[in-house]
């Protein structure tokens, strides 16, 4: 029995001694005055007011907002990275030839890199994208078009948008019209979502 007791003893002193280092891993430890004091960071935690959906479809349209925000977000930090990488990289060319080749390896780059991934978005999904792209880079798609395809090629496009019932000139509004979409942003990347 007294055996027995040890190894319990033994197990649970051990096991947390390893929990004690898990946790020392993810903080910080300070001692001030020959105390030891534990910092950690927390992530941000969103409270908002529950929701009351009046009917089916406005609940239909929240759950599909959070179904397309999880799928494009990422694409959109993603698509961010790579325009700061463009105009970088865009910067240091010296003359507009070499820039519109550079351009253009780097268009059939992203070609490869997302196509597959955006024929298989709905439509819903593709106007989210185009939304989550102007919330992180400040522009909207048609001011993008236009910077780096010309002012025709953005035309164009706002014309086949258009036909579409979208609008490339629209911004990312997260006090009023996105709102909701907003609040799914900030609870999908605190990680409550």
């Amino acid at each position: 029995m007294k055996r027995l007791l040890h190894i319990f003893l033994v197990l649970a002193v051990s096991t947390q001694v390893f929990a004690a280092q898990q946790y020392m891993d993810s903080c910080m430890i300070r001692i001030e005055d020959g105390d030891t004091v534990y910092l950690a960071w927390l992530h941000e935690i969103w409270v908002y007011p529950p929701l009351k959906f009046k009917n089916k479809r406005q609940e239909k349209f929240y759950w599909r907002t959070v179904r397309d925000v999880k799928k494009c977000l990422p694409y959109a930090k993603r698509i961010n990275q790579d325009m700061a990488y463009a105009d970088e990289e865009l910067a240091k060319l010296p003359d507009k030839k070499s820039r519109k080749k550079w351009w253009r390896k780097f268009e059939r780059q992203l070609y490869k890199k997302y196509e597959k991934d955006f024929r298989g978005m709905y439509a819903s999904q593709g106007m989210m994208l185009m939304k989550l792209i102007d919330r992180e880079t400040d522009r909207t798609s048609y001011e993008l078009i236009k910077q780096y395809k010309g002012k025709a090629t953005a035309n164009f496009w706002q014309f086949v948008a258009k036909l579409f019932k979208n609008d490339l000139k629209e911004e990312y509004d997260a006090n009023d019209k996105d709102r909701i979409t907003e609040r799914v942003i900030n609870l999908v990347e605190a990680g409550q979502l």
